[in-house]
C-alpha cells in the first residue's frame, strides 16, 4: 500500500514544467573544461526555452559537480540568485536536482531554475584507481578485501539476485541489447551505428563476474542542463511544456551507499522507498507509464528498478525483459530510448531526464507514439530520486 500523499505534494504536482533542455557533444575526450561545458549548456538550455540567462534565479546541481554556483552565475550573466542547492550520491542525484528546482519554483523561492551536470569522466581521473580516499565505513570493511569498485559491489548484489530468482546473463543481455538498439538510432549516442548482438555480449570480457564489459556504463565527457519554470509561464514559451507531475527521493533504513548488504533485505533498495512516495504523490500508476528512462550504470540495476517502481512483482523482472519487452516498437515498456548510460553517454543519469523531455515533446529518435507519461529514475543502489513527467 502506498503511503498517504505528503501534505505539500499538491503544491508540487503539475505546478512546474521543464521548458528548456540542452546537451553538449558526448565524447571520450572533450577539450573545454567542466566549467566551460556547464556554462555553454546552461545558456543553450535557456535559449531552447526562450529565456535570457539573466532571468535565472535558482541553481541546482550535484555535490560531485566541480563547477560552483558563483562561477556559473557570474559567467552566464545571472541576476540575483534566490535559491541554490546540491544533492549528493552521484547517480542518485539526477532527478533530485530537477525536483529541487521544481520545489523552488512551486513554492515561490525562484522563478527560473536551472539544473545541470557537467562531467569529464572520459578524460578525467578514475576515482576507483586509488584506495587512499576510499577507506571509510562501509568501505573500510570491504575494500581491503578486493571490493574496490562500484561494479564489484553491484556484481555481488547481482549474484544474490540470480541465486534467489533464477536470473541469468541472458536477462542482463536483454537490457544491454535493448538500450544498444535505441542508441543505434540516436546520432548523439557514443554507440550510434555500433550494433551489438547477443553473441557479442556473451563473448565480452569480464569486468566483475557475473558482469561483463557490456553490463557497465560508458565513460564520457559532456554536460546537460534543463530549465524549470511555473506551469503557467511554460505554456507561453518556445517549447511544448513537459510538466513535473511527481517527484520523490528515497533512502531505506540501514542503507550504505552502493551496497544494500546491511539492509534486512538487500534486494529491496532505495528504489522501493522512492517509489512509495512517488506514486503516493501521483495521479498515475506504473501501468499508466508509456515510456521509462531507468538509471543504467549497470544492467542489473534496471531489473531491480523495474520491481522497485512496480512494473512487475518481486523476482519477475527477468521475465519482464524477455520477448524484446524493453525495446522501442516491440515491447510493453520501452526503456532508455536514447541509449541510456550503457550506450548513449554516462553523465550521472542526466541524459535520461533530457530524453524523457524529448519523448513528451515528440522529438526522440526512438519516439514512442502518443507518449503522455514518462518515468525517469536515478541510481538504484544509492540514495535515489525519481520524476514522473507528463505532457
Amino acid at each position: 500500500m502506498s503511503p498517504p500523499a505528503a501534505p505539500g505534494s499538491a503544491a508540487i504536482k503539475d505546478a512546474t514544467a521543464i521548458a528548456g533542455i540542452a546537451q553538449t557533444e558526448f565524447a571520450k575526450r572533450l577539450d573545454p573544461s567542466e566549467a566551460e561545458l556547464a556554462c555553454s549548456v546552461i545558456v543553450a538550455a535557456c535559449e531552447d526555452a526562450g529565456i535570457d540567462p539573466s532571468e535565472v534565479d535558482a541553481l541546482c546541481s550535484y555535490t560531485m559537480e566541480a563547477t560552483e554556483e558563483v562561477e556559473i552565475a557570474r559567467n552566464i550573466g545571472c541576476g540575483e540568485i534566490t535559491f541554490f542547492s546540491q544533492i549528493g550520491y552521484g547517480g542518485g542525484a539526477g532527478c533530485g536536482v530537477v525536483g529541487h528546482a521544481a520545489m523552488a519554483v512551486a513554492t515561490g523561492q525562484a522563478e527560473v531554475a536551472v539544473a545541470w551536470r557537467s562531467r569529464k569522466r572520459g578524460s578525467g581521473p578514475r576515482p576507483w584507481t586509488s584506495t587512499s580516499v576510499q577507506l571509510k565505513v562501509p568501505g573500510a570493511w570491504t575494500r581491503p578485501f578486493g571490493m574496490l569498485r562500484p561494479v564489484d559491489e553491484i556484481a555481488m548484489l547481482t549474484r544474490r539476485y540470480m541465486h534467489e530468482y533464477g536470473a541469468t546473463r541472458d536477462h542482463l543481455c536483454n537490457v544491454a541489447t535493448a538500450v544498444r538498439s535505441h542508441a543505434n538510432r540516436n546520432p548523439a549516442a557514443l554507440m550510434f551505428e555500433k550494433t551489438m548482438s547477443r553473441d557479442d555480449y556473451m563473448a565480452a570480457r569480464w569486468v566483475s563476474e557475473p558482469l561483463c564489459l557490456f553490463d557497465n556504463c560508458l565513460e564520457t565527457d559532456g554536460a546537460l542542463a534543463c530549465v524549470v519554470v511555473s506551469a503557467e509561464r511554460a505554456r507561453d514559451l518556445r517549447q511544448p511544456p513537459v510538466y513535473i507531475h511527481s517527484f520523490a527521493q528515497g533512502l531505506p533504513p540501514e542503507h550504505q551507499t552502493m551496497v544494500n548488504f546491511f539492509n534486512d533485505d538487500p534486494l529491496i533498495g532505495p528504489a522501493w522507498a522512492c517509489a512509495r512516495r512517488l506514486w503516493a504523490n501521483s495521479d498515475f500508476r506504473p501501468e499508466d507509464v508509456d515510456v521509462a528512462q531507468i538509471y543504467d550504470a549497470f544492467t542489473p540495476l534496471v531489473l531491480l528498478s523495474l520491481e522497485g517502481y512496480g512494473f512487475c512483482k518481486r523476482g519477475e523482472a527477468p521475465g519482464f525483459t524477455e520477448n524484446a519487452n524493453l525495446e522501442w516498437g516491440k515491447g510493453q515498456l520501452p526503456v532508455n530510448t536514447s541509449g541510456g548510460g550503457l550506450s548513449e553517454a554516462y553523465v550521472h543519469g542526466f541524459n535520461l531526464i533530457n530524453e524523457g523531455v524529448r519523448q513528451l515533446r515528440g522529438t526522440s529518435t526512438a519516439q514512442v507514439e502518443g507518449a503522455e507519461t514518462c518515468l525517469v529514475t536515478a541510481g538504484e543502489g544509492v540514495p535515489t530520486s525519481a520524476l514522473l513527467l507528463r505532457r
